[in-house]
């Protein structure tokens, strides 16, 4: 029997349809348009990847140029000057003093899978092999290959697909540390690193500051490396260029994706501190990693309109500006009795919603009020218990009135649905 639907859509079972109403055809500033003829708020920013706005004009006319110029060349034993370039670009906007090299990759779940590696790398090429641990926190999500699939700390089938976890670990990341500290007491000169997202994709949980001091402080008593994923905590997101720019020391490895082209090419990117970037130029070890389609000369050209951009708009204020009015918005959702609590940092925040019962929601029942919130035409991200508000830089006063408006009247469907 031949199936009728070629598509295998993600993170759906195998049997989902889709009627003309939920078929994207189109997407340009916030707004995608579906093959009904309708269109629908983005409040995801593209699931967090065009913050600055579907259809870039800047950016797409980088990547147009690249393409015609040099349509394909490969970082395989080779540089090329696109790829040069946007390196340089990269460390010059996270800090040449926190970071010196730039690793290219093609997701953000790719990365993570290199992170792991080089970070086991590191250890192994010191003469410190038994350091092969890689922790990660209860809750998180850093992709699905193989890897970054077991680094994860959502569930997420790992046992079905016989994902190796036996060098993983997971602690949680509401107890400032704790857990990390006892672990570390019992195993910590096995751990090579700990991984950790700012602000966890899942549930829009922020770190602490007394989780990061203490994470910071644990560094400095076992020597342990520090990556910090912000694939979707980047580029002005929580209203710095980089979550960890609070910090008040750098990871030691900064995975960036998502925004980094702004959606309009497969890209990733690790930035590698010096403590690492030196051990391996002092070493002259190899890096054994490499993807076909990492660093291209269109995902260069991508990334430095996308950086360009973000200093001609001067994110930091805009983001700045545009969290004020989501806490204000979200503020009141809270106040009416529309959701429990908000989580997050700036432009990046999960709605807590609870049932009549006031018990958390489900995954179905969130996804419910997921599909009765972009019938009223607005589009957000589904979170464990919540719903998630990650809107674009450019979001209008009255989008953001339009997107009030759709969650107050999506939540309320739900709970009528529900009755």
């Amino acid at each position: 029997m031949t199936d009728p639907h070629a598509l295998w859509t993600s993170m759906l079972p195998a049997d989902a349809t889709f009627t003309s109403d939920r078929i994207a055809v189109g997407a340009a500033g916030n707004r995608i348009e579906f093959a009904d003829g309708s269109t629908r708020l983005c409040a995801t920013s593209g699931l967090w990847n065009a913050p600055l706005g579907f259809g870039n004009p800047a950016v797409a006319e980088a990547v147009s140029r690249a393409t015609h110029d040099a349509s394909y060349l490969s970082l395989f034993r080779a540089p090329h000057r696109y790829a040069e370039v946007a390196a340089e670009a990269l460390v010059e906007l996270a800090n040449p003093s926190r970071y010196g090299r730039v690793i290219f990759s093609t997701s953000g779940g790719a990365a993570n899978d290199a992170a792991v590696k080089l970070t086991r790398q590191y250890w192994a090429q010191k003469g410190a092999g038994s350091r092969s641990l890689v922790v990660g926190l209860k809750g998180s999500y850093h992709g699905t290959m193989y890897g970054s699939h077991a680094l994860s700390g959502d569930d997420l089938l790992q046992a079905v697909y016989s994902v190796d976890r036996r060098s993983v670990r997971h602690v949680s990341h509401s107890d400032d540390g704790e857990e990390l500290a006892t672990l570390l007491s019992r195993e910590g000169s096995r751990v090579a690193s700990v991984v950790v997202e700012p602000v966890l994709g899942s549930g829009a949980y922020a770190l602490s500051a007394a989780f990061v001091s203490r994470l910071l402080a644990l560094r400095e008593e076992y020597g342990f490396l520090i990556v910090a994923d912000e694939v979707a905590t980047g580029f002005g997101r929580t209203g710095t260029m980089f979550a960890t720019d609070r910090w008040a020391a750098a990871p030691d490895v900064l995975i960036l994706s998502k925004a980094l082209t702004n959606g309009a090419m497969g890209a990733a990117a690790l930035l590698i501190g010096h403590r690492v970037a030196s051990e391996f130029v002092r070493g002259g070890w190899t890096f054994v990693h490499g993807e076909t389609q990492a660093g291209t000369p269109a995902c260069a050209a991508a990334i430095v309109a996308v950086i360009e951009e973000l200093h001609r708009i001067d994110v930091e204020s805009v983001t700045t500006s545009l969290a004020d009015d989501l806490s204000q918005l979200t503020t009141r959702l809270v106040s009416d009795g529309v959701v429990d609590r908000v989580a997050g940092r700036g432009c990046f925040l999960g709605l807590e919603l609870h049932d009549r019962d006031g018990n958390p929601l489900s995954g179905p029942e969130v996804l419910r009020v997921v599909s009765a919130i972009a019938e009223k035409g607005v589009v957000v991200q589904p979170g464990p218990s919540c719903i998630e508000l990650i809107p674009a830089y450019g979001f209008t006063a009255a989008e953001l009135i339009e997107m009030d408006t759709a969650v107050r009247a999506g939540v309320v469907q739900a709970w009528e649905l529900s009755a």
